[in-house]
Order: C-alpha cells, then sequence, then structure tokens
C-alpha cells in the first residue's frame, strides 16, 4: 500500500466544512432572499416533520442543464414516507454563488403521490462548464444545498476533468466511508455503476453495522414489490456520507442486477418466476430506481426504460453510459464460473444487445474527443479463473457472452485511436487490466485499458489479496492489480494522460476510516496501456 499523511482529519474537515458552510449560505440566504412561499400548497402546513430527510442531489449534467432531484419523506419507513395523499408544490433555486445572492434559475415543481414525492427538475438555460449551487422548499421547511457542475460545451478546449467512480454498497455490509472520502474530492462528476441498493432482507441491527437505532422489521423480508423497494432506498439513503457525495457533485448512475435481483438476465429471474410475475417486479424495481435517481423524466414505463446514454466534456472526453441488464438473454450453463461450451458463444444470445451495441461502437467512432470512456457494470475483458491449462469464464459477464464479447471488443480495437477506457464495478474488488487483441498472448497489441472500481461497502472489510484474488493474477498477464479493500477510484484526464487513483479505506465495520491511494497507473494518449505511477 502507498502510505499517504494521514488523511482522514482533511478529509472529515474537508467534508464537515462543505455543509456546515452550505447550510450557513442556506439560513443566510432565506433569511433575506426567500422564495416565495405564499403560493405553496396549504398542506405543506400539516406536513409532521422535516421532508428533506433522503436529501438531494443531481445528475445527469449537460453544457445547458442539469437534473436536480428530491423526495420529499419527513417520515421515511412509512408508506409514501408518511407525506399527506396529494400532490404537494415544492419551490426550488439554482444560483451561481453558495450564498444564492446570485439565483439565476428558479421554479416550482409539483410532488406526487404516483412517484412517491419524487422531484426531478430539469433545470435549462445555464452556462457551460459552470459550478452552481441548488436547493428546494415546502412551506417552512428548507433543503441541504447542493453543489453541482453543467458539462463543456461541445468542441470546447478543457485542460483537466476528474470523475470518482463507485459501485456496489450493500447497507448491511458497511458504513459508506468511501462517500465520505468522495464528497471531500474536487470531481466534476460521480460515475455510479450499479448496485446502488441490495434487494436482500436487512436484519435489525443493520448488519456489520451494529446500529444502536434497530433497523425496522418490515426491512427484514426481500425487496420485490414497489412499496418494499421504495423503502430499501430510504434506508439506504439514511447514510449521511450517501447523502453528502450526492449533494457535492452530479452524478451519472447506471444499474445492475441487485437495484432488481441478484444476477437476473433481462426477462429471467433467478428464482425462475414466470414471466409475467417477474416483468411485474423488474417494472416496480425500474420505477423506484427512476424515483430515487437524479435522472430525467419521464419515468419508466413499465418494465422498460431506456438508460444507455451519452455525455460529452468538450473536446476531451465522451462518456457512454452503458446497460447490460435489461436486454441480455439468460446466462450460459446455469450462470457462475463454467468451462467454454457453445452456449457461452451462441452468436443468437444477446448481452447489450444489437441496438446498443451499435449506438457504443457508432459512438465511439465518430467522436471528436480524446478519451471515449465506456461506465459498464461487468468485466468486458476476458478473464479466466483457472491458472492450469483449463479456462473458466464468468457466465454472468462478458465474459458469458462471447460472440457479443468479441464483435464489441474487435470493435474497440479497431478505434484504439479514440482511446478507448472501460470502467466497471460489480466484482468488489480494485483491478487493472490491459486490454489485448489476444488476451492469451501477452504479447499482443494493446488497445485499451479496464479500470474497475472496488466497492463502497459490499464485501465487508475486504482484505487485500485473497486466494481467489491471486488466482486471478496468475491466470490472467494483462491483470495489472488485484485489491480487495472497499474504496472507490479517481480519475482524471488531460490531453496528454489519463491518471487513475485506486481509493480504499482499511474498513468499514466502523466509521469514520481513513482513506489512502493504493495503487496508481498513468495511461498516455494515443499508446494505450497501464504504466505504473
Amino acid at each position: 500500500m502507498i502510505a499517504e499523511e494521514d488523511p482522514r482529519p482533511a478529509a472529515r474537515l474537508a467534508r464537515r466544512r462543505f455543509l456546515t458552510v452550505t447550510g450557513a449560505a442556506t439560513a443566510l440566504a432565506f433569511a433575506t432572499n426567500l422564495p416565495n412561499g405564499s403560493s405553496a400548497t396549504a398542506a405543506t402546513a400539516t406536513l409532521p416533520d422535516d421532508p428533506f430527510t433522503l436529501g438531494i442531489a443531481s445528475g445527469d449534467p449537460l453544457p445547458e442543464a442539469v437534473v436536480i432531484w428530491t423526495r420529499l419523506a419527513p417520515r421515511p419507513y412509512e408508506p409514501l414516507g408518511g407525506m399527506p395523499y396529494h400532490a404537494v408544490e415544492v419551490e426550488w433555486q439554482v444560483a451561481s454563488d453558495e450564498r444564492f445572492r446570485r439565483i439565476v434559475r428558479s421554479g416550482k415543481a409539483t410532488a406526487r403521490p404516483e412517484y412517491s414525492y419524487s422531484v426531478h427538475v430539469d433545470v435549462r438555460g445555464l452556462q457551460p462548464s459552470r459550478r452552481y449551487w441548488y436547493r428546494f422548499k415546502v412551506g417552512r421547511y428548507i433543503s441541504p444545498v447542493g453543489r453541482t457542475r453543467t458539462t463543456p460545451a461541445p468542441g470546447q478546449r478543457v485542460d483537466q476533468l476528474t470523475f470518482a467512480v463507485a459501485s456496489c454498497q450493500s447497507f448491511p455490509d458497511g458504513y459508506y466511508t468511501a462517500h465520505q472520502h468522495i464528497a471531500a474530492e474536487d470531481v466534476d462528476a460521480v460515475l455510479f455503476l450499479g448496485d446502488y441498493i441490495y434487494e436482500y432482507g436487512v436484519s435489525t441491527s443493520g448488519g456489520l453495522r451494529n446500529l444502536e437505532q434497530p433497523v425496522p422489521n418490515q426491512f427484514r423480508t426481500e425487496a420485490d414489490t414497489l412499496d418494499r423497494y421504495r423503502l430499501q432506498y430510504a434506508l439506504y439513503k439514511s447514510d449521511p456520507d450517501l447523502r453528502a457525495a450526492h449533494q457535492s457533485a452530479p452524478w451519472i448512475p447506471t444499474w445492475d442486477d441487485h437495484e432488481v435481483q441478484d444476477n437476473y438476465a433481462g426477462l429471467i429471474s433467478k428464482s425462475n418466476a414466470p414471466v409475467e410475475d417477474f416483468l411485474v417486479r423488474r417494472a416496480s424495481a425500474y420505477r423506484a430506481y427512476w424515483e430515487h435517481m437524479p435522472l430525467r423524466s419521464p419515468a419508466p414505463r413499465g418494465p422498460n426504460y431506456m438508460l444507455y446514454r451519452r455525455f460529452t466534456f468538450g473536446r476531451l472526453a465522451e462518456l457512454n453510459v452503458l446497460d447490460t441488464r435489461q436486454y441480455r438473454a439468460d446466462q450460459a450453463s446455469s450462470d457462475g464460473w463454467k468451462v467454454d461450451s457453445e452456449e457461452r458463444r451462441d452468436p443468437a444470445r444477446a448481452f447489450a444487445g444489437a441496438q446498443q451495441q451499435r449506438w457504443l461502437l457508432d459512438g465511439v467512432r465518430t467522436s471528436h474527443a480524446t478519451w471515449n470512456l465506456l461506465a459498464n457494470q461487468v468485466i468486458m475483458s476476458r478473464m479466466d479463473q483457472d491458472p492450469t491449462a483449463g479456462d473458466l469464464y464468468n457466465m454472468d459477464a462478458w465474459d458469458g457472452y462471447a460472440a457479443e464479447q468479441k464483435v464489441t471488443l474487435d470493435g474497440l480495437a479497431m478505434l484504439r485511436g479514440r482511446n478507448p477506457v472501460v470502467l466497471t464495478g460489480d466484482v468488489h474488488a480494485a483491478y487493472a487490466l490491459d486490454m489485448k487483441r489476444d488476451f492469451a498472448d501477452p504479447t499482443s497489441q494493446t488497445y485499451g485499458v479496464e479500470l474497475v472500481a472496488t466497492s463502497i461497502s459490499s464485501g465487508g472489510n475486504g482484505s487485500e489479496v485473497s486466494a481467489t484474488g491471486q488466482k486471478f493474477l496468475d491466470s490472467n498477464p494483462h491483470l495489472k492489480l488485484v485489491n480487495e479493500r472497499r474504496g472507490y477510484l479517481r480519475v482524471k484526464l488531460t490531453e496528454r494522460e489519463l491518471r487513475a487513483d485506486y481509493r480504499a479505506v482499511p474498513y468499514v465495520d466502523r466509521p469514520d476510516a481513513p482513506v489512502a491511494t493504493i495503487s496508481s497507473f498513468a495511461v498516455e494518449a494515443g499508446n494505450p496501456g497501464l504504466n505504473p505511477v
């Protein structure tokens, strides 16, 4: 592990200062520059408590727009968050300064019971590559202040971009201390690559958190209905470090499996439920996901939602956000790590699907950006778990869908000059991989890199390298790093170089762990491959 000066006090201080300053700014601004509350629905006077318990967020930034989000829930563990069953008016403001002396946009939105009183405001008319502050008001209640940022304009020259990359935050597996440190980073956006919630039931003790205040009994069952998924998001958003990370920067999220059910595949339930029954569950899960993320309207229509999308950051970077769950065929060979088979190689088996695959490769091909990033759920590169002559493949990753994997990887290899970089989550470990023309031949051409962020909390405290992790290192010469601590990935981009800093905490079974950079790699633009720093 690379030693750092003790980072914990600095991270704590930065986070505390951000929350304190924005809290003070709210009080001062609303003392002198209140939105007009006279037209707010009269029922807001009867709210039982502060409705902003689940925090605020921003996301999906564009050069002229950003989505700001909140969900009203004065009693978050009650049905509909304890709100009265009718629409409620919410006022919002966006300012170019944290004290709201220069308000650039403001308006009113309606929080409706059918969307669990979530609010998604697509704020337009903003300036490119600018930082903004935002807040909400309902009756006499005022939200915290959030900080967000628009993207650079198309064609704009950009000196530097920084992203935090994270995934996998099982609530009972530990505290979200990594989010505390993300909140202290000055990033342009947070890329969250799936498993925002886990559908599993949670014990009253909160698992490894061993909470003094017990988790209510209704959380002990698995989430499989709309109301139950909503409760799960409310529980996860009870974590103050997660709320702080949302409050500090815009998020660009995508989902993986646990937002619905472990290892589901398209229309196929892991529990082999009838398709018509599983689609009801999937529709509920997708709706609850949209309700709790800073995503644009409209909401999902039934069991379908167009989540893959693209963001351009001037001339420096383009980000392609993938969805590898909604369109895939069932896993081959009954899932798990299995040997090669005709089923694994069947070209008729979809993974991202032909339409999304064309969209991805066409987008990278026509991109004018120096770096082309793929926000991806599961490992795209070939990974063998068997250090002997045999091969074992993960049927739930791209390896389990060999035909589509080959088309995608061959397409990216042809676009080597576009500097493709795959950003991945899922495996609860930090990996760094060279992407090779022939993964079995270490001397073959490298055409890109795959950077895998470890989990926020899933897997508990973890370790440096487990026995399984060592097997991966022994079996895959293109794999340059395995570390199984919890944390996140920080990616910094310039025209000349990408730098990947793997940030980890030593424990998650208690709060306030320090963070350290455990490994760093540089990638030169135009010269793909990982260079240890």
